[in-house]
């Protein structure tokens, strides 16, 4: 059975894509996913590298693909403290520019991109991974964040609603159901809504692995954010063969222990995220099969990872298999 078939009566069911995935995991796409999500090829850095300068082309290669076969698209991202190009920051003698300057280029910038998706981008990730990972400051230190200051975020959300009213604004984050960090993002985001910000969902990366984070912890934050009562999406799915701090490198392949175990995350997660579909109206993988993810390499190099439902050949893992049984 199609995944996108499977979940239609409870959220939509999206991937993550490159360039190169584009072609090579085409068929996949078409056929198992709803959604779809441009990779790297919407950040800043790569859509607008000099001032002058923007690059749609990889962009529009993903969207033409979503309109061709009825998919949905989610932009991502606006605003970021990374991949960033330096010119936002500074003039060309190094000096940084100043808020109104800083706050000018990103309304611009927003404008420019929204305006050439409206309509075909039905949701952004207006802002990513602004919230401290630890420590008692709410938000992570950023050039954005020094030269605007901490109401960054609410001009984000303000100028994308103000270039496509009709596009849903997510503010997206990871680590989300580790509590010290869901505390903070819950706040963050409170703070948002409280202050009238146009923001309309949060984005939970789920970036998991095999034992973490808790399904508990993951139940609780998922309330949690829904006692908000915005739109949650699941942004970027995966679930690693590996815990972070794993320095492994001597497998070709999973084992059938791990295949197992990930199969058992699969089916646990996709119990949840069904419970909470009246909140969750999509769940978007980082990426569709084994054979490209972002975390080959990362943070091990020369490690190869298998975190998907689909293995490296496209065929169906355990993992698919057991999220079809929790229908």
């Amino acid at each position: 059975m199609r995944l996108r078939e499977a979940f239609k009566k409870h959220f939509l069911v999206g991937a993550a894509v490159d360039p190169v995935t584009l072609d090579t995991q085409r068929d996949l796409l078409i056929e198992h996913f709803n959604s779809v999500t441009v990779e790297s090829d919407m950040k800043f850095e790569r859509l607008h590298p000099s001032e002058d300068q923007y690059t749609f082309e990889a962009a529009d290669r993903l969207v033409s693909l979503a309109k061709a076969n009825g998919m949905g698209v989610r932009g991502h991202t606006l605003v970021w403290h990374n991949q960033t190009p330096k010119w936002v920051f500074e003039h060309q003698d190094g000096s940084p520019v100043d808020r109104e300057t800083l706050l000018a280029l990103m309304k611009s910038h927003i404008d420019t991109v929204l305006s050439r998706y409206r309509g075909d981008i039905y949701a952004w990730d207006v802002v990513n991974e602004a919230v401290s990972d630890s420590g008692s400051e709410l938000l992570r230190p950023s050039k954005w964040l020094d030269i605007i200051g901490d109401d960054f975020i609410a001009k984000a959300f303000e100028y994308a609603h103000e270039a496509d009213p009709g596009a849903l604004l997510f503010y997206n984050d990871y680590n989300e159901a580790v509590p010290e960090k869901r505390e903070k993002i819950y706040a963050l985001v409170k703070s948002l809504l409280e202050q009238g910000v146009p923001i309309h969902g949060l984005g939970i990366q789920s970036h998991w692995s095999l034992h973490h984070p808790s399904v508990d912890d993951i139940r609780q934050a998922t309330e949690q954010y829904a006692s908000l009562g915005l739109k949650l999406h699941i942004t970027e799915l995966d679930v690693s063969m590996f815990a972070f701090d794993d320095r492994r490198i001597d497998l070709a392949a999973p084992t059938e222990e791990m295949l197992a175990l990930q199969a058992e995350r699969y089916g646990q997660f996709f119990r949840l995220f069904q419970e909470y579909s009246e909140y969750i109206t999509s769940v978007t993988f980082w990426g569709a099969a084994d054979d490209y993810t972002w975390l080959d390499h990362f943070p091990v190099r020369g490690r190869k990872n298998w975190p998907f439902l689909f293995d490296i050949k496209h065929q169906p893992k355990p993992s698919y298999w057991k999220v079809l049984e929790t229908i």
